[in-house]
């Protein structure tokens, strides 16, 4: 081989001294930068399998949960059609030995008017037995209560002695299921002095 002539070690001392890389310094920043891309890429491949496989996951998280959801509000709408059906079930049978009572009352042919009056008053005491043990409950507010709206319904307002706005007497029973007002106990009113 010959030694490099004049001009070649000129270009390549200017080259040196003006910072520009030489054939094989590119040659190797080349091979640099693509072992940097091939390192990229499979550092990315890897996230992006890491990523898919967790979105799998989330996927299949959010179908169990979401089926877990149905089958909760299937449960509970089921527990709540059978309480219904039973419950108005436990009434119905508590007002089975009532009617008895009033058909035993009806075929005794010659039933005297106390026996009757007796019977009547056997029969109203098991409905209301039969009324309380599913939590019906009378309204019926003695004279003197505080007028409570919530509970009651003035059908008229008289002069009274007593306070204002406190009930004079009941003309009709009012009822309670739990707290719940059935039907308010119609009351008359004391007028405001």
């Amino acid at each position: 081989m010959s030694e490099p002539t004049q001009p070649d070690q000129n270009q390549s001392l200017s080259r040196k001294l003006s910072g520009a890389p030489s054939p094989e310094e590119l040659e190797a920043a080349a091979a640099a930068n693509e072992f940097e891309a091939v390192s990229e890429l499979a550092v990315a491949q890897a996230e992006v399998a890491t990523l898919t496989a967790k979105n799998t996951e989330l996927a299949d998280n959010y179908l169990r949960a979401k089926a877990e959801s149905e089958n909760s509000r299937r449960r509970a709408d089921e527990e709540v059609s059978k309480a219904r059906k039973f419950a108005l079930e436990s009434f119905a049978e508590s007002l089975l030995p009532v009617a008895d009572s009033l058909e035993a009352g009806l075929n005794l042919p010659s039933a005297t008017p106390e026996q009757i009056k007796e019977g009547a008053a056997a029969t109203l005491k098991q409905l209301k037995a039969a009324l309380e043990r599913n939590r019906v409950m009378q309204i019926d507010p003695v004279a003197g209560t505080k007028f409570d709206p919530h509970q009651h319904q003035a059908i008229s307002v008289v002069p009274s002695e007593q306070e204002a706005n406190t009930v004079v007497s009941v003309l009709q029973k009012g009822y309670l299921i739990a707290d719940r007002v059935l039907r308010p106990a119609l009351v008359t009113v004391s007028a405001p002095k």
